[in-house]
């Protein structure tokens, strides 16, 4: 444990210590920088009649070169007291200068604009008692102005560019992170809408296997001929399961539905609703389809899948979870008005005092009415789904546009 810890601290205590060697590197080049011009502007005051002031101008430039070292640290404080030292000696203003811009680059507006007339002022009273030879003091004062205003806006325009730098990749990390979050999303909703409709295939075609396999099971005695048609029809019917479970895993990578002319089967909609009854009539199961009747063509395609599949849950839940009990199939509704499906069945009774309760065909896994109210909505409708008065009703309510 405290390798592994040591192995997180000190990559993150070598960049720190790179950080701090790298600053300091850049002090140090700074710092020369200055000092060479700064020797620079001490040996033309050497040569001019500022000879007098020769001692204090290279004790100001020693000054302004140390302070240099300190403007990482506290850099207003450093650049105003280099900006002072202006009013003084030459030997100043390279450091001045240097600190001006990169106050204007890395502080906000008002402090670059106090340093920088800070350091206007101390040039301005410099040039009072310490003239430049050959040049009028107001040339020198529009001089001194001009410089300053050039240093700063070069500063705030390099502090806006690296403010829009850092905006523009602030950005594309969000606009990563919000591409990566919809990546989720879509796999997220693929993954349910893939589980969603294996549910609603496989349950209803598994449940009618176990079915047959059950009745194989219970009349073992049963005539050869009988045998082999029921082992037939479990045959047939794990044969059709797979077929469907490849349509269905075909549909969902291709993203859209098959097309009937290409070959292949489209998805079952409310013309395959008598089909639907009679393979679990055939099953056992006892169905009464009560209701009306209408062209398929007058049903949105999305709408009677979705009827399809809330009869096929209801009729899969019936054989699962009240086995040997009938079930009541209603249609109604119209243009306008919406279609209702109704689905009723009476509850199971309950067992006998210390008798097992019957297992179902197939076990469930409690989320086929929870995939199937998703399905409603997302046509816009809504199920409900209770037990009352000793039946379990399913009632799904689908816009049915005029």
């Amino acid at each position: 444990m405290q390798a592994a810890a040591t192995g997180r601290i000190l990559p993150s205590a070598s960049n720190d210590a790179d950080n701090v060697r790298r600053r300091r590197v850049e002090r140090m080049i700074w710092a020369a920088a200055m000092a060479v011009l700064t020797a620079a502007v001490v040996a033309g005051e050497a040569s001019s009649a500022s000879a007098p002031y020769l001692v204090l101008d290279i004790a100001v430039g020693a000054v302004s070169v140390a302070l240099v070292l300190l403007l990482g640290r506290w850099p207003v404080p450093v650049v105003v007291l280099l900006s002072l030292l202006c009013a003084v000696s030459p030997a100043a203003t390279p450091s001045a200068t240097m600190g001006v811009l990169v106050i204007a680059e890395r502080q906000r507006r008002p402090a670059a604009l106090a340093v920088a007339a800070t350091g206007i002022a101390a040039h301005l009273v410099r040039g009072l008692w310490r003239p430049v030879g050959g040049l009028p003091y107001v040339w020198w004062a529009v001089i001194v102005v001009a410089a300053y205003a050039a240093l700063t806006s070069w500063g705030m325009l390099m502090r806006a560019h690296g403010a829009l730098i850092s905006s523009l990749r602030e950005r594309a990390e969000q606009a990563e992170a919000e591409q990566a979050r919809r990546v989720a999303e879509a796999r997220t909703a693929e993954r349910t809408r893939i589980a969603r409709e294996m549910h609603d295939v496989l349950a209803h075609r598994l449940s009618l296997l176990a079915t047959y396999a059950g009745a194989l099971a219970y009349r073992p005695d049963a005539p050869p001929e009988q045998l082999s048609r029921a082992a037939e029809v479990v045959r047939a019917g794990a044969h059709q399961a797979l077929e469907e479970l490849r349509e269905v895993i075909g549909v969902l990578r291709d993203d859209e539905l098959p097309d009937p002319t290409a070959g292949g089967r489209p998805l079952p909609g409310i013309a395959e609703l008598p089909r639907l009854v009679e393979e679990s009539r055939a099953a056992g199961l006892r169905i009464e389809v009560s209701g009306e009747s209408w062209h398929p063509a007058l049903i949105a395609e999305a709408t009677g899948r979705t009827v399809y599949r809330v009869v096929q849950e209801a009729l899969t839940n019936v054989r699962k979870h009240a086995p040997g009990e009938p079930a009541r199939v209603e249609l109604s509704g119209a243009p306008g008005a919406g279609l209702d499906v109704r689905v009723v069945n009476p509850l199971p009774p309950p067992a006998a005092p210390g008798a097992a309760a019957p297992a179902a065909a197939v076990p469930g896994t409690g989320t086929g009415l929870i995939g199937l109210a998703e399905r409603v909505e997302l046509t816009g409708g809504t199920l409900s789904a209770r037990a009352r008065d000793g039946e379990f009703r399913l009632h799904a309510w689908l816009p049915w546009p005029r």
